[in-house]
């Protein structure tokens, strides 16, 4: 299995689609509309483009070149300035094989490569133990614990604060 980390292009706007639908929502941010259009793979892939390099690092994870995943640091602002956020998701049907722990080794070592940053965050809900796991095993410290801090549908959880310093 080779697990690498390409660019978003304008020509993979159905596979990112299709991404956006059939992941699971457990835990996912409700700013990733539903059902997910190809109106909003234009404006994804549009954003990755118009930031990449710039204050952001914008990456399709890609297993054997199929496109499973998508994985991001985007660089905060204001006195925020020096930190970025991680957020990512991957089929359901490829959770639990390495797949994302590479996937954010990779990423983090290009963001720290190429933005002007000194930190990574990740923010993870409280019993999201798998992408708990993908941070710590990258080198992510749990920072706090912000009690019931994100309610998603009916649910309201402890969000756990992840950093990894450059």
């Amino acid at each position: 299995m080779h697990i690498e980390l390409k660019k978003w292009a304008l020509e993979d706007r159905e596979r990112l689609t299709a991404l956006c639908n059939s992941t699971d929502r457990t835990y996912l941010s409700n700013r990733i509309p539903f059902p997910y259009t190809e109106t909003d793979a234009d404006w994804w892939l549009g954003k990755a483009q118009e930031h990449e390099g710039a204050d952001g690092i914008f990456r399709a994870v890609t297993v054997d070149g199929q496109i499973v995943g998508n994985i991001s640091v985007e660089q905060k602002g204001d006195v925020y300035c020096k930190d970025a956020e991680i957020g990512y998701l991957l089929d359901t049907e490829h959770w639990s094989k390495g797949i994302m722990s590479e996937a954010v080794r990779q990423i983090c070592e290009i963001a720290f490569k190429k933005l002007d940053i000194i930190r990574i965050t990740g923010l993870v809900y409280e019993p999201n133990r798998g992408s708990r796991r993908v941070l710590e095993k990258n080198g992510f410290a749990l920072e706090g614990i912000m009690k019931q801090a994100v309610t998603k549908g009916e649910n309201t959880y402890d969000l756990c604060i992840y950093g990894k310093v450059k």
